[in-house]
């Protein structure tokens, strides 16, 4: 009896859980079949509430936690999703639709070889499932393009790595891993805006990263924003003390504020050698940020170009736009260094750049002027042709020619050889070209100002000398000088012809050989005079400032002969 009324107990006891478990899964299937039926509408969230259900009931159960990891995976959680999937195959290890889940989990967080453990648990369960197969070669190229992207990364080739990532990213897309990598590459590409971009959206996910952090410091620190990029720096160091990327960029972007900021300093306060140091010193600090260092090579050329170096102020400026090819500045401070060595060519090119990118008042009258000495640049320059300075003094330039032109008067060469003959003929007529330009002071201003003299019949080709010289005799003029000197007399000014002569000239010229020590009759004297007015008559006006000293270089030349003769 005794016995009879444990069995009861026993019975009474137990026969009510066996029912309730039943029904608990009864209640759980129905749970399961509503989250399919959401599943298949799309409806996440909702298929998602009702796998917990599901598993609320029946938590032993693998194929839920299976289910609500898909739908997880749907959502885009996958961290989530590969709890419930490896809880699924804890509970039957034969699962295949588990283990796949869990290395689709693993592949999609960038676990690659995690992955290929599942993947390969799934094909020893069923070789010939597909699904298996094709995630497992997946994983695999995964693992390959991650191996070439480290590789590619300690060799600085940051577009390979970006591809690797790219490709890598389309099996993994929630790997924070992979999406840094190929930020912190776009970000050493100058790609700022994407690299920005990538690491915000992961910061919306997780506000504490300390990579994604890092990365938005070194785009900013890369966009010349130095005081901003430390900021970001100093918040990646509190989330990760020993994140030594940004220890190191933290350290770099003060380095190079300050060293930048002495070196404006010391420009303003005009020690522009110790400016130069600074600018070089900064230079060295970090050669990936290339949006300062834009901005230090133009400062170090302007530095150069205050210290007249201007070979150097131009290869700083070169330096500058290679770095950033928008750097405005770097062209304006490289043109005008074109402009000081009179390379008008790539002045003009400099400016041109300049004014289609801003096309402002001020960059259209510096075309204007580059292309206004690159004219004047191609036509002859009479200056240097007499060896003056632009502003020489009309006493200057007449000296010069007069100096010039005994230089290369072609008697003076008679004696060389025939090319150097023409040489020297042809130097004399551009001196003669340049005196009559620069001696008349309209056709100087004209010059000047690098108008056309062709208008006023006046061809800067050398014409003009051409014509000039082929009405001239030179050696008429100098067979004149012999006759003079002949009779033993030494001639004063007022036998040289001069551009003022007039109608009077023949008398003027008459009376001063007649006037004159020399042992000749009027008639002679009327008759030298005459052939001196015709050769002043065939004279360009260019060649009168030089007779002078043409005619005492001849009588000079008479007395030697003279008196070399035997007594």
């Amino acid at each position: 009896m005794a016995a009879a009324a444990e069995c009861d107990v026993v019975m009474a006891a137990t026969e009510p859980e066996l029912l309730d478990d039943e029904e608990a899964k009864r209640e759980a299937e129905t749970f399961k079949e509503q989250g399919n039926a959401y599943y298949a509408k799309k409806d996440y969230n909702e298929a998602y509430n009702y796998y917990t259900k599901a598993i609320d009931m029946c938590p032993k159960n693998a194929s839920y936690y299976g289910n609500r990891a898909a739908t997880l995976m749907m959502l885009g959680r996958f961290r989530e999703a590969l709890g419930d999937a490896q809880q699924s195959v804890r509970l039957d290890d034969s699962f295949v639709r588990g283990h796949l889940r869990e290395g689709k989990c693993h592949l999609s967080l960038g676990n690659a070889m995690a992955a290929c453990r599942s993947f390969q648990r799934a094909l020893e369960l069923d070789h010939k499932n597909a699904q298996a197969q094709q995630e497992f070669k997946n994983a695999n190229a995964v693992m390959e393009y991650e191996k070439i992207a480290e590789t590619d990364f300690e060799k600085r080739d940051f577009r390979k790595v970006v591809f690797c990532m790219d490709r890598a990213l389309e099996f993994a897309p929630a790997c924070h891993r992979f999406k840094i990598l190929k930020a912190e590459c776009l970000a050493m590409l100058g790609r700022y805006p994407e690299a920005q971009s990538v690491a915000s959206d992961i910061l919306r996910m997780d506000s504490t990263n300390a990579d994604a952090l890092y990365v938005r410091g070194l785009c900013l620190y890369y966009e010349d924003c130095i005081e901003k990029a430390v900021q970001f720096f100093v918040q990646a160091l509190r989330m990760a003390p020993d994140h030594e990327k940004a220890c190191i960029a933290c350290r770099n972007a003060k380095a190079l504020k300050a060293k930048k900021e002495d070196g404006n300093k010391a420009f303003k306060e005009g020690n522009y050698k110790l400016a130069y140091e600074l600018y070089t010193e900064a230079l060295g600090i970090d050669p990936n940020n290339i949006k300062t260092n834009a901005k230090l090579y133009c400062n170090r050329g302007t530095v150069n170009s205050k210290l007249r170096k201007l070979d150097d102020a131009i290869e700083d400026c070169t330096n500058a736009v290679k770095l950033d090819d928008t750097y405005i500045k770097a062209y304006l401070r490289r043109a005008q260094c074109y402009m000081d060595t009179e390379q008008y060519e790539e002045a003009v090119r400099d400016y041109e750049k300049v004014y289609q990118t801003e096309k402002t008042k001020e960059h259209k009258q510096l075309l204007k002027n580059a292309q206004l000495e690159l004219k004047k640049s191609k036509r002859k320059d009479y200056y240097k042709i007499l060896g003056v300075d632009k502003n020489a003094s009309e006493d200057e330039i007449k000296k010069a020619y007069r100096k010039r032109a005994l230089m290369h008067h072609p008697d003076r060469h008679s004696g060389a050889s025939a090319e150097v003959q023409k040489e020297e003929e042809k130097k004399f007529k551009e001196v003669g070209e340049a005196f009559t330009i620069l001696s008349d002071p309209k056709k100087k201003t004209r010059y000047d100002s690098g108008q056309d003299l062709d208008e006023e019949g006046m061809n800067m080709g050398g014409e003009l000398a051409g014509a000039a010289w082929g009405e001239f005799d030179s050696r008429r003029m100098l067979e004149f000088f012999p006759k003079m000197l002949q009779r033993e007399s030494l001639f004063g000014p007022n036998l040289i012809p001069g551009p003022n002569s007039n109608r009077h000239g023949v008398k003027q010229m008459q009376s001063s050989v007649a006037g004159s020590q020399c042992a000749v009759s009027s008639e002679e004297a009327s008759t030298l005079a005459r052939e001196g007015l015709e050769v002043q008559k065939s004279m360009a006006p260019w060649l009168m400032p030089i007779i002078p000293a043409l005619w005492e270089a001849e009588a000079s030349r008479s007395l030697e002969n003279r008196s070399s003769r035997p007594a």
